[in-house]
This record gives C-alpha cells, structure tokens and sequence, in this order.
C-alpha cells in the first residue's frame, strides 16, 4: 500500500507509472477545517441570518479568537471577505466550497436514511463529505433520483446531474 498526501503531491517518475497496488490518500486536517467553516458560513447565509464571528463559533462549537484567526487565513485565500468588527462574506470560491459541502452532507444522509435504511451518523458523514469528487457526488444523487431535500427537510443544491435530467425533459423529485 501506498500513502499519499494529497497537499504534498508532487508529479514524480513514480507516481506516473501505473500501480497496481492500493494507494491510501491522507487529506490535511487544515483542508477539512476549512471546509468546515465554510460549510458553516453557507449553512448560516442559507438560513437568512447576518455572518458574524459569534454565529460562525456557534455553529462550529469554537472559541470566537479560533473563528478570528481561520477568517484570516479564509479571507488571505480568498474565500471569504472579512475586516475585523465587520460581517463576513463569502467569496464566489469560497460559495462554491461550502455549497459543495453542504450537497455532499445532505445526499450522504439520504443515501444513509433511504438507500442503505440505517440511521444517519453524523460523525461517519463528516468523515466522508470531505473526499468526494463531484463525479462522486453526482453518481449518488442520480442513484438517489435526484432528491431536493435532505432527511432534516434542508435543500439539497443542485448539481450538474440535477440540470442535466431537468433539461433532457427528465423528472426530478
């Protein structure tokens, strides 16, 4: 088995050549963190409510210097706008982040809820909403017909698998 970090990957002789083995890919933690955050932030701004540091520690369980100091390295980035003592903004990028986050934790709750019939773990779908791909992603909603909202009766955002089938004059739920 090969490790490979996926935010140290390099294009080496080695990794071009084709294995037959199994590769074990290990995202960075700082990755899924600032997936996390934004997550939140879309998941605040989709409930109608005012972007702040207080809603965003809320959200995440965190200490408001934490939410500070990861709004600095998000707005650095450039997925979110943010000046101290202001409202927080997303970037397109970082909209674009957090949407897909969100469509990622709610199919994998539907496919959890209806396809597989068990409860919806949270922790498990946290685990894996990080790694998916969007082909990933748009095989379980087409798998899944498409579905609008999630177990918690949240929007589902739509992929290109879901404009796709609405413009071949297919149905979606």
């Amino acid at each position: 088995m090969e490790i490979v970090n996926k935010s140290k990957r390099r294009d080496t002789k080695k990794e071009k050549k084709e294995e037959k083995g199994e590769q074990l890919y290990v995202g960075t933690a700082e990755s899924e963190h600032i997936e996390m955050y934004l997550k939140a932030i879309w998941y605040i701004l989709e409930r109608g409510e005012e972007v702040k540091v207080s809603s965003i520690a809320k959200t995440l369980n965190v200490t408001q210097p934490s939410v500070v100091g990861m709004l600095q390295k998000l707005n650095s980035a450039n997925l979110v706008e943010y000046r101290k003592g202001s409202l927080v903004q997303m970037t397109t990028e970082g909209e674009r982040t957090g949407k897909r986050m969100i469509r990622n934790t709610r199919l994998l709750e539907v496919l959890m809820k209806d396809a597989l019939k068990m409860e919806i773990d949270e922790e498990m779908v946290c685990g894996i909403e990080h790694h998916m791909k969007n082909i990933f992603t748009d095989a379980i909603c087409t798998l899944l017909k498409h579905p609008r909202k999630c177990p918690h009766s949240h929007d589902i955002p739509l992929g290109k698998c879901c404009k796709q089938q609405r413009g071949t004059g297919g149905e979606t739920q």
